[in-house]
């Protein structure tokens, strides 16, 4: 008999044999009736310092049945680890249907994953460069401070997931995710990913894993194209009917995935000029905190900081401000990436934007995270930009060019000592730091308006009052913190269509619908899933 015991403890020295004969016990069986017990889910609970542990959920095969189980166990048929393939992606098309999908992020590569193994022509366009190629081009950007705009942080094979933290945790519930995360493990990730409840690649696991999948889809006949940026829709009769190329070529399809990512600004304008049905969304802008990875770990995990058990420390911060205009507005921690690196994302000339990233051991010294304040439609014309869907794109491009300037117009971050920011105190003086090119002391006061500069103070105190350490003279702040996600939303209809132009399917983060890799890579699918339920539907 096959049962789930959720909500399990396991202390930081167990090991193995302390495990099984706990579950025993708990059952009230002997440890000769429990056949096998596999760990597949896991979190860490350090709400109380002096109790750190383990909460798991364990799938335990017996030699007997229970007749009474506890309130923390039920009886399964199937274990959660088994990968399921969900049926609509089993059906084999026979036709010649082409669908182009434009971005090789996870949007993209899971709807043409999906698509291709379901037997559809896929061709499949990047702007950017190869995952492998794209890690040079951001080298330079971070030694040199020479950037490729078609091919940096944001944009290239993977998308901008690929070149920060590989953080596969999402709030999205569909039947959908855990399908995400067995073709990540399909495609050369740590099966740890199926377990934890927080998991993360890392950027160089991510690397090997983009090049995994592009190297199945190119077995499978897709056309997978490099430095192919989008510049046109082909239309007719309302009806989407291709794509054109910078370079001129046009590309003639049934189906057009629009699969961009948060940054592809232009190809927003492109859509907007032609009539594509488009909505401003609120979004968020901040800095970038720096704190020795050490301090955080000793916040979080206090006596037992040192123990080789427990991963380098993560925080997750929210705080509301009171607001004149919005009565309270939030701010919050974003994309944080234990023993990782701010690094520069800007992907336009004479703009500067920063963000963060972490390798799959998050051995590095420094902890890095977003602190970003919200932004709404309205904050935004009262700025003084004009009412239309790109307001927000305007908003964060006159940001960037002011976070350019205030590091001597170059791709540097202006940066401000995180107590002298508080104190309002522009001392000139910055803790240590890694960013490169350079951090340059700055008044960040003077970078961001008061409507946001004053929130953004008072939510780095509210941080400081719900954990220890995090207003510190150690840690710094880095801007601008610019592309959390995408200030506009590309509008379509519950079967994924763009509800002004048939063929077209808005997906991920840069139509506005996804937040992470997981949930623009179910996004993907959704949207593979769509037009093969549409295929089968005209048959």
């Amino acid at each position: 008999m096959l049962y789930a015991v959720s909500n399990f403890k396991v202390e930081l020295g167990d090991n193995e044999s302390d495990v099984t004969t706990h579950l025993a016990e708990y059952l009230g069986i002997t440890a000769e009736q429990l056949i096998s017990a596999i760990c597949v889910r896991r979190a860490i609970d350090a709400r109380k310092k002096s109790h750190i542990h383990f909460v798991c959920t364990y799938e335990v095969e017996l030699s007997v049945s229970l007749h009474s189980l506890p309130a923390q166990v039920r009886e399964v048929h199937n274990s959660s680890l088994e990968p399921i393939r969900p049926e609509i992606f089993k059906q084999q098309h026979s036709g010649n249907t082409h669908v182009v999908i434009i971005g090789a992020g996870p949007a993209g590569l899971f709807a043409a994953l999906s698509l291709a193994e379901s037997g559809f022509r896929v061709t499949l366009l990047e702007r950017g460069k190869p995952v492998e190629t794209r890690m040079r081009d951001i080298g330079r950007l971070r030694s040199r401070g020479e950037l490729d705009p078609e091919s940096n942080i944001c944009f290239g094979e993977g998308g901008a997931g690929t070149y920060t933290d590989g953080k596969l945790y999402t709030r999205i519930k569909h039947p959908f995710l855990r399908w995400v995360l067995h073709c990540f493990v399909r495609f050369g990730a740590k099966p740890d990913i199926l377990i934890d409840a927080h998991p993360h690649l890392g950027t160089d696991k991510l690397v090997r894993i983009v090049r995994n999948i592009r190297n199945h889809l190119i077995s499978l006949g897709v056309d997978y194209r490099f430095e192919t940026r989008v510049n046109d829709l082909l239309i007719s009769n309302d009806q989407v009917t291709g794509v054109r190329t910078a370079c001129g070529d046009e590309i003639i399809a049934d189906k057009v995935i629009l699969a961009t990512g948060h940054s592809a600004r232009d190809t927003f304008e492109r859509l907007h000029e032609l009539g594509i049905a488009m909505e401003a969304k609120s979004f968020a802008v901040g800095v970038r905190a720096e704190h020795p990875q050490e301090l955080i770990n000793q916040s979080q995990y206090g006596r037992v900081a040192h123990n080789t058990g427990l991963e380098a420390a993560e925080y997750k911060l929210t705080h509301q401000v009171p607001d004149h205009y919005l009565n309270r507005r939030g701010v919050y921690s974003f994309c944080m990436c234990p023993g990782g690196l701010i690094v520069p994302s800007p992907t336009e000339q004479g703009r500067m934007a920063v963000n963060g990233m972490s390798n799959a051991k998050r051995g590095g010294r420094w902890a890095n995270s977003g602190i970003v304040v919200q932004v709404t439609s309205d904050d935004v014309q009262r700025h003084g930009h004009d009412s239309n869907p790109l307001m927000g794109i305007a908003f964060q491009r006159e940001l960037e060019e002011a976070t350019f300037k205030a590091a001597g117009n170059r791709y540097a971050a202006p940066a401000m000592r995180l107590v002298d920011f508080i104190g309002k105190r522009p001392t000139g003086k910055l803790a240590d730091t890694r960013f490169k090119p350079e951090a340059v002391a700055s008044d960040l006061w003077q970078l961001f308006p008061d409507w946001l500069a004053e929130p953004l103070a008072e939510g780095i105190k509210g941080f400081g009052h719900k954990m220890r350490g995090f207003v510190s003279t150690e840690a710094n702040l880095l801007g601008s913190e610019t592309r959390t996600s995408s200030p506009v939303r590309v509008m379509r209809d519950e079967q994924m269509q763009s509800i002004s132009l048939k063929g077209l399917y808005p997906v991920g983060e840069g139509a506005g619908y996804a937040g992470g890799i997981v949930s623009a890579a179910v996004d993907g699918l959704k949207a593979a899933a769509a037009i093969i339920e549409q295929h089968h539907s005209h048959k």
